[in-house]
């Protein structure tokens, strides 16, 4: 496993670890790399710094200080989504595209979608929004 500083189109900076070079050129091929940030999936390898130990303090990280920031904030969207939203699962796509062709009421709903059926969507004009799957606390 490799660790990379990831660049998106939108010049978000975050990191991901893949199998390796060949890894992450293939799942950023095929879209399967995003930003935590804003869901864009055109991505390339950012610049690196080496870690180079100095021996001081290990707790002043502002990269880390700020992707625990990022990381509250994109939970906080996903408890309101998940309080005032509702839930259709797999038929994401399906209650998607019936709203927008006016075959059911409009609503707020949240679901899971292939990469497919995102295209398809994006493709047929529905807006949508993507988040990015955050691991859940054990409390």
């Amino acid at each position: 496993m490799i660790l990379y500083d990831v660049r998106c189109g939108n010049d978000h900076v975050f990191e991901g670890w893949f199998p390796g070079s060949d890894g992450f050129d293939t799942q950023a091929k095929a879209g399967q790399v995003a930003c935590p940030l804003c869901g864009d999936t055109a991505v390339e390898r950012a610049p690196m710094a080496p870690n180079v130990s100095t021996g001081g303090a290990q707790g002043n990280d502002p990269r880390k200080a700020s992707m625990a920031e990022a990381t509250q904030m994109l939970t906080n969207v996903r408890e309101l989504v998940e309080n005032h939203c509702d839930d259709v699962g797999s038929d994401f796509a399906e209650e998607a595209r019936k709203m927008h062709y006016g075959e059911k009421d409009r609503r707020s709903i949240y679901g899971e979608a292939t990469v497919d059926e995102a295209v398809e969507l994006a493709d047929e004009g529905i807006e949508f929004g993507e988040l990015p799957r955050l691991p859940r606390r054990n409390s």
